[in-house]
């Protein structure tokens, strides 16, 4: 029988649930046992899929097709192991199927109230990635903050599982927050306190606290939290700020926090973690032998966690080049012809990033077009490739008015037009294109050599595709489809002949791209862009050593 790790938190929101989650995942993981994350959220929308990055990050979208907290992302870049819809689950959807239930008749006319429907429905659905025997330990974090309204039904769940599963077989896990006030120079614990005691209120007691805190924290102060949450000492556990999020597993480690789990589930089968390959990715991350300026061209610049698998395959594809990876965000709004050089003449290379909407494409076009033009290594994800293909459309082909019906239905050269399946659909929530299928690569080309395979899988999330009406024109100018969907023949990838790096892809490779797995095309696109680098440094070179002279 699996055992049940529930994560809780409480003072603020952000303080890390998710890292912490993955972080302790990735311990019992490498000690060789078989763990997988569930994230339930709070909010009543269905899924993230309709919600404005603005409002919640990014959407992450899995192999089978769910748009899911970005949290989801965490889990599989920490544990390499696919996620699924089952892993991350909503109050919308827990009160869509218990309201769906009702009009069915399934509860034969008795009144459906929070408690047992709903929390009956929630449990359901936390057990159900035990039941088929695959995992021996299943962590799920709670979204949201112990004392908020929302949560409230997932605690009381949390509660009555603690109350009706054996003792050794469930564990809470409490995150909360130790400010320090620098005006008194000290740590205070009453904010944990409170947070405990509300959580004690709802039934819930915790097992371990885990405190995150800017300054390490005292023996004293942990033997205050212990004796005032009424938890052992050794379960006072600190999350101190890191300098990467990678190096969390190992700082739990440290605390001893894994050890807790498995003293408290009584599993003693296991071995001492193994995390060489980790270890070996963190000092690479560390200490780099070079560094590059990638300038990321966005509509939602203004909030990181609207590009967060994104940032993060930098951070992945930057330590498999032994370079660190400067981000140099660029609002696509604010690109203009006049000051395109000004904004990107100092980088070595160029990311258009995905998005939705009219705001700011033109933006991202001049961005293009700066480097096909300059021979700045570019990098299209899904609208970034649409974009290049219009950029190239309008300079290269000479179809002026070329554009993607989304933004202007009635341009003249639809390049990027709707896919004929989306053409009926008129439900935004989970509607599009979603989730992995596969690719075929032209022997030969660019896309070849970065996969060194001919069949890949990627993960999707649009609506609008490169009209293969226009192909045959592309091609002839030197942009190649170097990648195609095998029975759609939608096109997946395009890049360019006589350029030192250009690709564009529909799909989102940045959603597969892990610590253990770097994703490809962000490893060769980090390496033209150290190469790039190096040139215009050398070039450089010659011209101060003259002028010391």
């Amino acid at each position: 029988m699996a055992k049940y790790i529930f994560v809780t938190g409480g003072v603020t929101s952000s303080l890390g649930k998710g890292i912490i989650a993955a972080s302790l995942a990735k311990l019992l993981q490498a000690r060789g046992l078989k763990v997988t994350i569930q994230k339930f959220d709070p909010y009543i929308n269905v899924d993230p899929g309709t919600l404005n990055p603005y409002e919640h990050g990014e959407c992450f979208v899995t192999e089978d097709g769910a748009e899911t907290d970005l949290d989801l992302g965490h889990y599989e870049r920490f544990l390499s192991i696919f996620t699924t819809q089952a892993n991350n689950v909503t109050t919308g959807r827990i009160y869509q199927t218990v309201i769906n239930k009702e009009r069915e008749g399934a509860y034969l006319g008795k009144t459906v109230q929070v408690i047992p429907h709903i929390t009956d429905e929630i449990k359901r659905r936390m057990l159900l990635l035990g039941q088929k025997g695959d995992y021996d330990i299943i962590i799920t974090e709670i979204g949201g903050t112990v004392g908020d309204i929302e949560s409230l039904p997932f605690v009381e769940a949390v509660r009555q599982l603690q109350w009706e599963m054996p003792e050794e077989d469930c564990m809470v896990v409490h995150l909360t927050l130790i400010p320090y006030l620098r005006a008194a120079k000290e740590l205070k614990t009453k904010p944990t306190q409170h947070s405990v005691k509300l959580l004690s209120q709802e039934g819930v007691h915790p097992d371990v606290i885990v405190c995150r805190t800017e300054e390490s924290l005292s023996q004293e102060i942990r033997s205050k939290i212990a004796l005032f949450c009424n938890v052992k000492k050794e379960a006072v556990i600190e999350a101190a700020d890191a300098s990467t999020i990678y190096e969390v597993p190992l700082l739990m480690m440290r605390e001893r926090l894994d050890l807790l789990c498995l003293k408290k589930f009584n599993i003693t089968n296991f071995h001492e973690p193994e995390l060489t390959k980790w270890k070996e990715f963190l000092d690479k991350l560390k200490y780099p032998k070079s560094k590059v300026t990638i300038g990321l061209i966005g509509k939602y610049i203004e909030l990181q966690d609207a590009y967060k698998s994104i940032l993060e395959s930098f951070v992945h594809a930057g330590a498999v080049n032994e370079c660190k990876v400067n981000i140099v965000n660029v609002h696509s709004e604010f690109i203009t012809d006049e000051n395109v050089s000004e904004k990107l003449g100092n980088l070595d290379g160029l990311l258009v990033a995905p998005g939705f909407g009219h705001r700011g494409v033109e933006g991202k076009i001049i961005a293009v077009k700066y480097a096909r033009q300059n021979k700045l290594p570019f990098f299209g994800i899904c609208l970034g490739m649409q974009m290049a293909v219009i950029e190239f459309a309008r300079d290269v082909l000479g179809l002026k008015d070329a554009h993607s019906t989304e933004m202007n239905i009635n341009t003249p050269d639809p390049v990027i037009d709707l896919m004929e399946g989306q053409k009926q659909v008129t439900a935004k929530g989970g509607t599009m294109r979603l989730g992995s299928y596969p690719c075929v690569i032209k022997e030969g080309s660019l896309a070849n050599e970065i996969y060194r395979a001919t069949e890949i899988n990627e993960r999707h999330r649009h609506r609008w595709e490169f009209n293969n009406a226009y192909l045959e024109q592309f091609e002839n100018a030197g942009m190649i489809a170097s990648g195609k969907n095998p029975e759609s023949g939608l096109v997946e990838i395009i890049e360019l002949k006589n350029h030192p790096f250009f690709v564009g892809v529909q799909y989102h490779p940045e959603l597969k791209s892990t610590v253990e797995n770097p994703q490809p095309v962000f490893v060769h696109f980090i390496k033209a862009a150290r190469e790039f680098a190096e040139k215009r440094n050398a070039i450089k070179a010659p011209v101060l050593q003259g002028e010391m002279i």
